[in-house]
């Protein structure tokens, strides 16, 4: 059983109030953009923070309609963030939960135009995601996007100029979660069977030469985007290029600096881990309020954004059992070095 943080943090400061749980923010030309994956209840899924307290539904109240068909609205929402063009990226998973069905062409890449605020484009990944796929998040380089698929394991490789779409390193070993654990304890479904989250955490290089990624249970792997962005290259030619690279723990989300280092949530010990270029591990921050940090992000001033998601604690991760603490709080510390630009608005 992991001894649990005892004392506040002074660096960390909180910075939003939610009444839901929350497990994407991102800054964007000065706005803040949440995301709410329906994990408590359901409701709005993306929202602009607002300095006057206010949280608007973005880009608009129809995309965020509940129970719609998914043409011109949301299925569930598990992220957001600003992309290197300026602009909003928000995966839909395209599935109501981890281990649920598809909707059919419900998972998508909708990108939004800060500028006018309304949809710029919307990538279809039918044609890569399986029946139990649950699409979770996005990194970029170089014309390309790259996706993790924690449902049915595997990548997600897309041409951002096309919308061509390829699934990568599909079952493979580096994307095949083991049994969730955060707070020392096993994680179990409303049936009381063991969680699997599959591919979900990832991060480019700033270099851009690798893609970092792992299953939310640990074990990190890289392989290098050359071989990703090539769509000659053989499924075993792939898996021979896979490294295994640090043996992590169980992990809500993650971010990358300038530098190369990656921060990397432990739901396990409820702190921030730095992980180096060099693969040395430091703790950043340890806290016992970080309750499952989720999908991390670095803004330009070199602040890192931590929204305390207690994913853990929903139902459908605590054998049916709700426990969240609201309100849910997104805190925010100062860092050494800001995002890399290849990835970030």
């Amino acid at each position: 059983m992991p001894t649990l943080p005892s004392e506040e943090d002074p660096r960390l400061t909180p910075v939003l109030v939610e009444d839901r749980v929350c497990t994407g923010v991102t800054t964007l030309r000065g706005r803040i953009f949440l995301s709410y994956p329906s994990a408590d209840r359901p409701g709005v899924q993306v929202v602009e923070a607002l300095p006057d307290g206010r949280r608007d539904p973005y880009p608009d109240a129809a995309w965020n309609r509940v129970d719609q068909p998914p043409d011109d609205a949301f299925v569930n929402v598990n992220g957001l963030r600003a992309g290197p063009d300026g602009r909003l990226w928000i995966i839909d998973a395209g599935a109501p939960g981890i281990g649920t069905r598809q909707a059919p062409g419900g998972a998508r890449l909708i990108v939004v135009d800060p500028d006018d605020d309304r949809v710029d484009r919307v990538y279809h990944l039918d044609p890569a995601v399986h029946p139990t796929s649950y699409v979770d998040d996005v990194r970029f380089h170089d014309g390309v996007g790259y996706l993790t698929d924690a449902g049915s394991p595997g990548l997600i490789v897309l041409d951002l100029d096309s919308g061509q779409v390829r699934r990568v390193l599909d079952g493979h070993p580096s994307t095949v979660g083991t049994p969730l654990v955060a707070d020392g304890r096993p994680l179990r479904d409303p049936d009381g069977g063991a969680v699997h989250v599959h591919a979900d955490q990832l991060e480019v290089s700033p270099d851009g030469r690798w893609l970092y990624y792992q299953p939310a249970s640990g074990g990190m792997s890289r392989i290098g985007t050359r071989w990703l962005d090539d769509p000659s290259v053989s499924a075993d030619e792939l898996a021979r290029r896979v490294e295994p690279w640090w043996d992590s723990p169980s992990t809500g989300g993650t971010a990358i600096d300038a530098a190369g280092t990656i921060y990397l949530s432990d739901v396990d010990r409820r702190r921030i881990l730095t992980l180096a270029p060099d693969r040395s591990v430091h703790t950043l921050v340890a806290d016992l309020r970080l309750a499952w940090v989720d999908a991390m992000w670095i803004d330009a001033d070199a602040r890192l954004w931590l929204p305390a998601a207690q994913l853990h604690l929903t139902a459908g991760l605590n054998g049916g059992h709700a426990a969240v603490e609201y309100p849910a709080r997104i805190y925010r510390m100062p860092v050494e070095a800001g995002p890399p630009p290849l990835d970030h608005g």
